[in-house]
């Protein structure tokens, strides 16, 4: 009765059920193998670039600390220049045909201020082109001395940015020349998890780690560098991804502001808040009087930036004079919001980050969580080790596919 039992045929619903697994895995190998080979160097290069920008703020500031700190002595005694004055001082010095675009002021005044010339062509198409001007100017604040001037435009860490962000193409369209890849890159990522996925428990040890005791064949050493390797870093690679996207897709964007702010569509606006005292009262003390009620209500903060405008105070970026605080030196994700009514210089709004809603919260983060500065150094480690595994990727992913093909290939018999 037994064997008839073990030996009796399937119904037809039961090979359905044996033969689906298999079917879902076999289209999934395939959808890895075609994604892989269509953007396996465009991925290469995004995953490398992204894996070389990870700890940029730590060796700039070992490279620049001679003029990060203006080693400036008894400072408690001493009164930091106008900004405006600073500004006259640093044109005079650098002597560039373009107007500083702003200024990031240190709360420790141990530190240098850094003024920025930035200037753009959106007409242009690509990198070199479009940033016509994009210089750092770091500045004793006591005495105005120009103590250092960076070509950033041309600098190592912002042109790999760039090739990150969009191939060196312009960043307005070149972001999804990068985004598309990134977007397969995601399907990858699930179908390789999927293809992981072991049958059963057996299986299931040799995939959580290396094996490699009694094996001396390379293409299973590849295969096992691929697959596990690959495994233990699709979950930040995940994340990284998606924070990725976000700045090429505004529906990432919205997906992510909607899911956690609980489902709002549309970011507070505080575009009604305008300047309402007259012209007169303002003079070149109006961005100082800004300040000192910035640093009076963020004490802690690191620091704080100004949009000094090109020769007008009115002439920024913003539809009211916003000054944006940031609470931390090593992330961006805490950052407030102050709207001053340029004219006078009083304060009409002080935005802190713990008014924001959570979807603020998270979209602030992003930036912070693609290159692992969310909890600082230690994160940083994480996304740098899981994007050097998703630069490996698709070389392994290559030799295996080529490792197979050899191994089909039969040897010449000799007659």
């Amino acid at each position: 009765m037994d064997t008839e039992k073990v030996s009796a045929p399937l119904s037809k619903e039961n090979r359905n059920r044996k033969k689906t697994p298999g079917f879902f895995k076999k289209w999934a190998s395939r959808l890895h193998l075609w994604l892989g080979m269509a953007v396996g160097i465009l991925v290469f290069i995004i995953a490398i670039t992204g894996c070389l920008y990870v700890f940029k703020d730590e060796i700039e500031n070992q490279l620049r600390k001679n003029a990060i700190f203006h080693h400036e002595p008894s400072i408690e005694t001493k009164t930091v220049l106008p900004l405006k004055t600073l500004e006259t001082m640093v044109q005079q010095q650098c002597r560039e045909p373009y107007q500083v675009h702003w200024v990031d002021v240190p709360v420790d005044k141990k530190r240098s201020y850094q003024f920025f010339y930035y200037e753009t062509n959106p007409r242009a198409w690509n990198y070199f082109s479009e940033y016509i001007i994009y210089k750092s100017v770091y500045v004793n604040p006591f005495t105005g001395k120009v103590l250092a001037v960076y070509d950033e435009k041309n600098g190592f860490f912002n042109i790999v940015k760039i090739i990150h962000w969009s191939f060196l193409l312009n960043s307005g369209w070149g972001k999804y020349v990068t985004g598309i890849p990134v977007l397969i890159f995601l399907v990858m990522l699930i179908t390789g998890i999927i293809l992981w996925w072991p049958k059963n428990k057996k299986a299931r040890k040799q995939r959580f780690w290396f094996q490699w005791k009694n094996v001396k064949a390379w293409r299973r050493k590849n295969y096992d560098l691929h697959s596990i390797l690959g495994f233990y870093a699709s979950f930040i690679a995940l994340l990284l991804a998606i924070t990725g996207l976000f700045y090429a897709f505004a529906f990432i964007q919205n997906a992510i502001y909607f899911g956690f702010s609980g489902g709002k569509t549309t970011m507070p606006d505080f575009s009604h808040i305008t300047t309402k005292a007259p012209d007169s009262l303002r003079n070149t003390h109006t961005i100082d009087k800004m300040a000192h009620q910035v640093e009076a209500l963020y004490p802690t903060a690191f620091s704080y930036s100004i949009d000094l405008g090109n020769e007008h105070m009115d002439d920024h970026e913003h539809p009211n004079f916003s000054i944006y605080v940031k609470q931390l030196g090593y992330s961006y994700h805490i950052m407030h919001q102050l709207i001053f009514d340029e004219n006078s210089g009083a304060l009409l709004k002080n935005y802190n980050y713990k008014e924001k809603n959570l979807g603020e919260k998270a979209v602030g983060a992003n930036y912070d969580v693609h290159v692992g500065a969310i909890l600082g150094l230690p994160t940083k480690i994480i996304a740098f080790v899981a994007s050097l595994i998703c630069a490996s990727l698709p070389v392994t992913g290559f030799l295996v596919w080529y490792g197979r093909r050899r191994k089909k290939k039969k040897p010449k018999q000799i007659v």
